[in-house]
């Protein structure tokens, strides 16, 4: 499934405190990467909702980088970098409020634990064509989620030391677990990113 944002001038979207989480004005989803889609239990995963949405890169580029932005200003409060469940939760307060955005399955992650970010920059980028062969086509986007409450703090590890919280994925059973925790985040950004 594709949504078609309409950019009128780039200097307008930067005049907004928010943007999209790649640099095309087309976000693609995987076949299963609406926000609220069923999943079914598989092993060690319970059935849940789709608490996010899954980004495909641009025209399905697998082969260049193809990079992935902060959505706004924040800070990084939680980095997890085990391969496919690379992870980073970004800490947002703008217009008054206090919001989180986890991306999830990502490469090259650029920033560091409590650094902060600005929308410009480049976080981490989408896994390239070679290292999908390795880890498996499934990661094939990556997952990015809005949260309304604040992310369950968990102790670091030894194999994920800067991983400090954790989202609510795989906890919401009915539309209003999902509702109460997230934000669709294909509503939010249209409501929020101006064109």
């Amino acid at each position: 499934m594709k949504y078609i944002f309409l950019l009128l001038l780039i200097s307008v979207n930067q005049a907004s405190q928010f943007r999209l989480p790649i640099k095309s004005k087309d976000i693609s989803l995987t076949e299963i990467g609406n926000f609220g889609v069923e999943r079914k239990a598989r092993p060690g995963i319970p059935a849940h909702l789709h608490s996010g949405i899954d980004i495909k890169p641009p025209n399905n580029n697998y082969l260049t980088q193809e990079y992935i932005y902060p959505i706004a200003k924040g800070v990084v409060i939680s980095k997890r970098t085990d391969g496919p469940f690379a992870q980073l939760i970004i800490e947002h307060e703008l217009e008054g409020e206090i919001l989180w955005t986890v991306y999830e399955h990502i490469a090259a992650i650029e920033v560091d634990l409590f650094e902060p970010v600005r929308k410009e920059a480049p976080i981490a980028r989408f896994f390239l064509a070679n290292e999908l062969d390795n880890i498996g086509w499934q990661f094939n986007h990556f997952h990015f989620e809005i949260l309304r409450k604040r992310p369950i703090e968990l102790r670091p590890s030894h194999k994920n030391p800067e991983r400090l919280f954790s989202s609510y994925s795989l906890s919401c059973h009915s539309p209003e677990d999902l509702n109460e925790h997230f934000y669709d985040p294909m509503v939010f950004l249209t409501d929020k990113v101006q064109f």
